[in-house]
C-alpha cells in the first residue's frame, strides 16, 4: 500500500530550478533510498515532504488523499518525522527529557508533570530493544546512542514515515549493523523510511528501492536488488566512474614529517609515524581512537604534552596554529561547517583566508584585485560550482563547500597537508574530483596525511596506512599489499595495542 505519493513536483529558488517535475513514492513498511550528487535536489524534496517548502507545481498524496495544506504541522501530525545529521538533541538534558520534550511543549497545561511522560519515553526506548539508561545526560553518550534517542523521540509521535539524513556518517560498522537491525524491526511494524546517504554500498544493503536524482530531475527508481554501486554512480553522474588503486608513488626519500612517541594525556600516547615528501599516508581508526586528536596536536590547536615532531628533518615545537603554519603545515578539519568555513562570508574570501598577508601592498593595504584573481583561479582549478566568487559559502552544496576548504589550504602551498575525513557527506562525483586534487598535490612533492575510516578511499589513494586504537598506533600497512578485509580486521581487532609493522 502506498503511504506517500508525489507527482510532478517542481520547485524554484530565485529562478534556479531545484526540482523539475519529480515523481516519488514510499510504500508502507518500505526502506526507500534517495541518492544524488550534492545539489541534485534531495534536500529540497525532503523539505517538501516535511512541509518546510510548498511545491510550485505538483501534487502530494498521503494514503491516497490529496494534501492541500502542506506545512510542518500537517506533516508531523500525519506521522512524518525527520532526523537530520545534527540530530537536534539537547545535550544538557537526560535521555527521557529529550524524548518527551516535544510533548511538554505541546502540553496545554500551565504546569508540567514529568512523571506522565517518563514511561512513554522509556517504552519508546524499550521498543527499539536497546540498553540506554533513560536518566543519562545525552552529552555523555556516544553518537550511535544519540541517534537511537532521536529515533525513539520520533516514535513517540506515532511516526509512520521516518526520514534519515546521512544516518551512518559517524558510526562504526558494528553500530551501523545495530541501526540496520532496528530499522528492520520497525519496518516489520509497517513504519516506512527514506534513507539518504552518499554511502552507496549501505544504500543497497538496507533499502528496498532506490530513487536517483540528478540536477533536480528524476533519473529513475529501481529495486535495490537489481542494482550495483556502479549502476548508482552512473545514474547519479551520467557516466561511469572507476576508482583504481594507486599503483605508483611520488614519494621522495626525504621525510617531511616524523613523530617520535608523541603523547597527549587522555588522547593518545607514544605515537610514531613518518610521511615522506610526495607521499600519501593514511591514518585510520574507530571513533575515539585518537586520530583527530593527533591531527589537532600537529596543527597546534591542542598541542601534545611530550614526544618529538620533526618537520623537514628539523625538530619543531608546535604549540599554536601559527607555529604549524609557519612550518608549512595545513589542516582540513573534519567539520567543514564549524571549523573549515566562515559560512556567511564570500566564497572568494574563504579561499584566501589563510593567505591574506600575501596580498598586502607596501602601503599595508590589501590588493583586492590579486585576491579575487587567486580565488577565481582555485574556483576554476577545483571545479567549484558557482557563478560568482562573491556569493556566500552557505549557498554551496556540501561537496563544493569542501572544495573551498581544500582550496583555502592549497593556496598556502603547504609542505604538509593533513586531511581529516575529507570526503564525509559528499557525493561520489565530488570525491572523484578531490582524489584527483590530492594525488596531483602529492605529485608536486606535498606530503599528505589522510585521516579516514572509508577503506576504499584509503586503499585507492594511499602509499601506506597506519591504524590507531585506544590512542596508540597498532599497525602499519603497505597499501599495495593488503585487502579491504585486512584493513577492516585491523580496525575491529580487540587484541594488543603495541605498535608493529605489517607488510612494509
Amino acid at each position: 500500500m502506498t503511504f506517500l505519493e508525489l507527482k510532478g513536483i517542481r520547485k524554484s529558488f530565485d529562478g534556479v530550478h531545484a526540482l523539475k517535475g519529480v515523481d516519488f513514492t514510499v510504500e508502507e513498511g518500505e526502506v526507500h533510498g534517495l541518492v544524488g550528487e550534492n545539489g541534485s535536489g534531495k534536500s529540497t524534496l525532503m523539505k517538501i515532504i516535511a512541509g518546510v517548502y510548498t511545491p510550485d507545481e505538483g501534487q502530494i498524496r498521503l494514503d491516497g488523499r490529496l494534501v492541500t495544506d502542506n506545512s510542518p504541522f500537517f506533516s508531523s501530525v500525519s506521522g512524518i518525522s525527520v532526523i537530520y545529521q545534527d540530530l537536534s538533541l539537547f545535550p544538557n538534558l537526560t535521555v527521557v527529557e529529550n524524548i518527551y520534550m516535544g510533548k511538554v511543549v505541546s502540553d496545554p497545561g500551565k504546569f508540567v508533570n514529568p512523571n506522565k511522560y517518563i514511561q512513554t519515553a522509556i517504552d519508546a526506548l524499550n521498543g527499539l530493544g536497546v540498553a540506554i539508561n533513560p536518566y543519562d545526560l545525552v552529552e555523555m553518550l556516544p553518537i550511535a546512542k544519540q541517534q537511537l534517542i532521536a529515533i525513539a523521540r520520533a516514535l513517540t509521535n506515532k511516526t509512520r514515515l521516518l526520514i534519515l539524513d546521512e544516518p551512518t556518517t559517524a558510526l562504526t560498522r558494528k553500530e551501523i549493523l545495530q541501526l540496520f537491525g532496528i530499522l528492520g524491526r520497525l519496518k516489520e511494524k509497517g513504519i516506512s523510511f527514506i534513507f539518504i546517504s552518499h554511502k552507496l554500498d549501505e544504500v543497497l544493503e538496507i533499502c528496498d528501492r532506490v530513487t536517483v536524482l540528478r540536477d533536480g530531475g528524476l533519473v529513475g527508481a529501481e529495486a535495490a536488488k537489481n542494482l550495483a554501486v556502479g549502476d548508482l554512480e552512473a545514474m547519479m553522474l551520467g557516466k561511469s566512474l572507476t576508482f583504481e588503486r594507486k599503483t605508483s608513488s611520488s614519494a621522495k626519500p626525504d621525510e617531511a614529517l616524523r613523530l617520535e612517541r608523541l603523547t597527549k594525556k587522555n588522547n593518545f600516547a607514544d605515537v610514531s609515524l613518518t610521511v615522506k615528501m610526495g607521499e600519501i599516508v593514511g591514518l585510520s581508526g574507530l571513533l575515539g581512537s585518537g586520530r583527530t586528536e593527533l591531527a589537532l596536536a600537529l596543527f597546534g590547536i591542542a598541542p601534545a604534552d611530550s614526544g618529538k615532531i620533526f618537520v623537514n628533518g628539523r625538530e619543531s615545537r608546535i604549540e599554536s596554529v601559527d607555529d604549524a603554519m609557519a612550518r608549512g603545515i595545513a589542516y582540513v578539519p573534519e567539520d567543514r561547517l564549524l571549523q573549515g568555513l566562515v559560512m556567511d562570508h564570500a566564497i572568494g574570501d574563504n579561499i584566501v583566508l589563510a593567505t591574506q598577508d600575501d596580498y598586502l601592498k607596501k602601503s599595508r593595504l590589501i590588493d583586492r584585485k590579486a585576491m579575487q584573481s587567486m580565488s577565481e583561479r582555485w574556483i576554476r582549478d577545483l571545479g567549484i560550482k558557482t557563478d560568482s566568487s562573491r556569493k556566500s559559502a552557505r549557498v554551496l552544496s556540501g561537496g563544493n563547500q569542501q572544495k573551498v576548504v581544500v582550496a583555502k589550504w592549497l593556496a598556502m602551498n603547504p609542505a604538509i597537508l593533513i586531511l581529516d575525513s575529507p570526503t564525509v557527506g559528499i557525493d561520489v562525483g565530488a570525491k572523484s574530483a578531490l582524489y584527483e586534487t590530492i594525488r596531483e598535490s602529492a605529485g608536486k612533492g606535498m606530503a599528505i596525511l589522510m585521516i579516514s575510516d572509508e577503506m576504499p578511499e584509503l586503499l585507492s589513494n594511499c602509499d601506506r596506512i597506519y591504524v590507531m586504537r585506544n590512542g596508540r598506533m597498532i599497525r602499519e600497512f603497505d597499501a599495495q599489499k593488503i585487502t579491504e578485509a585486512d584493513l577492516r580486521g585491523a580496525l575491529e581487532m580487540s587484541g594488543s595495542t603495541s605498535f608493529r609493522g605489517v607488510g612494509v
